[in-house]
């Protein structure tokens, strides 16, 4: 394994003929037995560097490959070293599909649905689901919600993800789904992740709604919608599926939000084929998540409209899909792929190398593009093109995992030791 140093250009030029002065790291990861870095170049692809080395200045990377080559483009003399101990460092996971924000616990469904006890799920009392959630999202207080995001977010951050959005939806009134964009925009001023805050009004239709869906969806993009970017909103999703959105409602409401500032994500395609897929691709959304159902036409205009497609592999497993995806088929299609938790209510993930593992063994994905999926991929699903990889003036983002390659750490199923989360330039971890 080899690869080439990046660094950053001479920090002050020449002066008088002289050699352009060195940037000064002030960090250094070193004594790793592997350094993978992502290329933003060529999806999928990552440069695997044995002892590699990542030096930071200030916020950003200054310079990652060989030691020796580092060496020669930046002063590594006063640098502050961070210890890799023969472990794998990658770069800070981005985290692109998450509903980090929900009250109560859906436990007993989920035990009920996993073992198949029909009589057991029958016997909860009140809502399961989604309806069940917005239940117990309303009823809590900020506090109380604030404190639960805030533990799922710390195990996130334990788990290497660096950034994360959070999508608001089990509100399902005009005045709680703005509670929880006011709360994400607190949420992310006090937490070391870096939060993106996206509205999903458009999750379900509130319950009772059965006669009222287009009241819901005139109170979506005439009062929820306009006040959302005030919020730190900066995304506005739909889930266009059977059973939820229609694509004419899906496309109204998405549109509405594009007006507002609001840039469009969509659930597309997860139980059936309605043709969200071919919508995600007209508009064009920034990604699409899920895709179950969609087909490979669909896939290859996604691809086309530059559209991000994001895989979930432990939803899918959660909730024991019928039809897992098989990546093979977005990669075959031209695809940029992210991969994301899919943190919620119906499936407590918060592990983004557990999402490469089963990305592998479930998806079909290789190593390399799972670990592209979980950094540069996620990054443009979530329009943060500054992190993600190594490459010079990008955020100091740094995941230092125990583990002594990639493929060990997509062997070992459950098991991703971080001893170090480097976050823009500072240790948090």
């Amino acid at each position: 394994m080899s690869g080439a140093a990046y660094a950053t250009p001479g920090g002050t030029g020449r002066e008088a003929g002289g050699p352009a002065a060195r940037p000064r790291a002030d960090l250094l990861i070193e004594g790793a037995a592997e350094l993978a870095a992502p290329d933003p170049g060529r999806p999928g692809g990552v440069r695997r560097i044995a002892g590699g080395v990542v030096a930071i200045a200030g916020e950003r990377i200054a310079a990652a490959g060989p030691r020796e080559e580092v060496a020669r483009t930046v002063d590594l003399s006063g640098a502050t070293p961070v210890d890799a101990s023969g472990g794998l460092v990658v770069p800070g996971f981005v985290d692109c599909h998450t509903h980090l924000l929900f009250g109560g616990s859906r436990s007993r469904e989920y035990v009920a649905r996993a073992t198949r006890r029909p009589e057991t799920l029958e016997a909860l009392v009140g809502p399961t689901g989604i309806a069940a959630s917005v239940r117990m999202t309303r009823a809590a207080g900020d506090e109380e919600l604030l404190a639960a995001a805030r533990s799922r977010l710390d195990a996130m951050l334990g788990q290497g993800t660096t950034t994360a959005e959070s999508k608001t939806g089990y509100g399902l009134t005009a005045e709680q789904e703005l509670r929880l964009l006011a709360l994400n925009r607190r949420l992310g001023a006090e937490h070391p992740v870096d939060l993106v805050s996206t509205l999903m009004a458009a999750h379900a239709f509130p319950p009772g709604a059965a006669d009222g869906e287009e009241r819901w969806i005139d109170e979506i993009v005439e009062e929820i919608v306009p006040a959302a970017a005030g919020l730190g909103a900066e995304f506005n999703d739909v889930f266009c599926d059977e059973g939820y959105f229609s694509v004419p409602q899906a496309r109204r409401i998405l549109e509405a939000g594009r007006d507002a500032g609001l840039r469009p994500k969509i659930h597309a395609d997860q139980y059936a084929r309605i043709g969200a897929g071919r919508l995600a691709a007209e508009l064009p959304v920034v990604s699409a998540d899920h895709l179950n159902r969609t087909a490979d036409t669909e896939l290859e205009a996604l691809a086309g409209a530059g559209v991000v497609g994001v895989l979930m592999p432990l939803i899918d497993f959660a909730v024991a899909h019928p039809e897992p995806v098989d990546a093979r088929r977005w990669v075959a299609a031209g695809l940029t792929i992210g991969l994301a938790t899919d943190l919620c209510p119906g499936g407590w993930a918060v592990s983004m190398p557990l999402a490469m593992q089963f990305a592998c063994r479930v998806c079909a994905l290789t190593p390399e593009q799972a670990l592209w999926a979980a950094t540069l991929g996620g990054a443009k699903a979530v329009g943060r093109d500054d992190r993600g990889a190594f490459e010079p003036g990008r955020l100091a983002d740094a995941v230092v995992i125990d583990v002594p390659d990639l493929d060990e750490l997509m062997y070992r199923i459950g098991h991703a030791p971080v001893r170090r989360v480097v976050r823009r330039g500072r240790v948090v971890v």
